[in-house]
């Protein structure tokens, strides 16, 4: 497992010069991480710092043409594979299936096991509501007890402890891409070849985002183009204040997992 590494040098300048190409106002500095297990976020642990990594787990090709149901996984032993037991996760994925009886959205959110302590799943699921076809977001934790996932997930890890971060802060969208979509591609351009990833949480204070959640029923047909999968996905438009959780890579690394820091 060859793990790559590098130091981010000048980020909150080369972010702040690439997001004033698509944004009014751009705000970007280094930061202490506030404290997550505070309102709005609630996270179990108070940070994202610490021994960070990137996991990209299964991936598309388990989803798409046609699903591969026995793809599934688990958070605690993606903790020790990356060699950090215990690691504090968050990202976005899909459900298992097995478990929920459904197709669904999964958004991590826990603390893995160690020795010294069990797993705290604080992680939620969004799925189609059978009621009503709206969307339906629960806390994972209400009715399950596993840390199970399936098909794909883009984790980010760390110890969950607090330190400098980078926080960005921007208002009033000018361009055709959306935030995240700005940063990776912010991140590609500099970084060239070098695949560097980014990880972390923001929230959405104002506004609306549309947000696709996947159907309760896989697709019996193939879904081999954009247009199919887009017809099959389910678009709502989510009313801010929101929650994200990003995880972005700039190219796709030849090795499993690599590791950035910020100094």
């Amino acid at each position: 497992r060859n793990g790559l590494r590098f130091n981010l040098n000048k980020p909150p300048l080369i972010l702040q010069n690439g997001l004033k190409e698509n944004f009014a106002d751009v705000q970007v500095s280094v930061v202490e991480c506030p404290d997550l297990t505070r309102d709005p976020f609630d996270f179990p642990v108070k940070g994202i710092c610490g021994k960070p990594r990137i996991a990209d787990v299964g991936g598309q090709p388990y989803l798409l043409p046609l699903v591969q149901k026995d793809k599934v996984y688990d958070l605690n032993t993606v903790a020790k594979q990356i060699e950090l037991p215990g690691a504090f996760i968050l990202g976005a994925g899909a459900v298992s299936s097995r478990i929920l009886g459904v197709n669904a959205e999964f958004i991590p959110v826990a603390q893995a096991e160690s020795e010294e302590k069990p797993a705290v799943n604080a992680s939620y699921t969004a799925q189609i509501n059978p009621a009503d076809g709206g969307c339906l977001l629960e806390k994972y934790s209400n009715k399950y007890s596993d840390c199970e996932f399936g098909l794909l997930a883009n984790l980010y890890a760390s110890q969950g402890q607090p330190g400098k971060v980078i926080e960005v802060k921007a208002n009033g969208r000018t361009g055709q891409h959306n935030f995240v979509t700005c940063m990776r591609q912010i991140i590609e351009k500099c970084y060239g070849d070098k695949p560097v990833g980014i990880g972390g949480t923001f929230v959405i204070q104002k506004g609306k985002a549309k947000i696709h959640i996947m159907p309760p029923e896989f697709s019996a047909c193939p879904l081999n183009t954009d247009e199919e999968l887009n017809n099959w996905l389910r678009f709502f438009e989510m009313k801010a204040p929101l929650i994200c959780q990003p995880v972005l890579i700039s190219r796709d690394p030849v090795s499993l997992y690599f590791v950035f820091v910020y100094e």
